[in-house]
């Protein structure tokens, strides 16, 4: 009898541990997986507000280029482009300043994923909130996809 009871009050107690800890508030975190497989090769923390840069090398001009995002819940909210030159693929009929001799303008895009193909020559990077990752590195210079995704503590105990 004692035997039951203390399987019966383990029993309860774990399912409301359980429920406590689905129940409890998500975070947020930056995916970097294999466009073809799903292979996650990167996750990240971040929060609203949170800078996301994909910076490369533009291929003909071999100048820099940056695109900025901002953590907007689960969207990627694309707030300036910069770049030192005009090549191919550049906005040529957009608002664009100079700032500090850079090309800087405001997309007014938001994504809720990316697509990246990064090259060897492009040197593709990815900086979250002040940390850079080598994209080319991660992911062998094959095409990854970028989401932000919520994820609650059981599941980030399950992965």
């Amino acid at each position: 009898m004692a035997v039951r009871r203390f399987v019966a009050v383990a029993l309860v107690l774990a399912v409301v541990s359980v429920g406590l800890v689905a129940g409890t508030s998500s975070e947020r975190v930056l995916v970097v997986e294999d466009a073809d497989t799903g292979e996650r090769v990167l996750t990240v923390p971040v929060h609203e507000g949170s800078t996301v840069t994909l910076a490369y090398t533009h291929s003909v001009e071999k100048t820099p280029v940056e695109d900025v995002y901002t953590v907007d819940g689960t969207q990627l909210d694309n707030t300036l482009m910069r770049f030192e030159s005009y090549g191919w693929g550049l906005p040529a009929r957009e608002n664009v300043t100079l700032r500090n001799g850079w090309f800087v303008f405001d997309p007014e895009r938001s994504y809720a994923e990316l697509y990246v193909k990064p090259g060897r020559i492009a040197d593709h990077t990815l900086t979250v909130d002040g940390t850079t990752y080598d994209l080319v590195e991660l992911s062998n210079a094959s095409s990854v996809r970028i989401t932000v995704t919520r994820r609650t503590p059981i599941s980030k105990l399950l992965s």
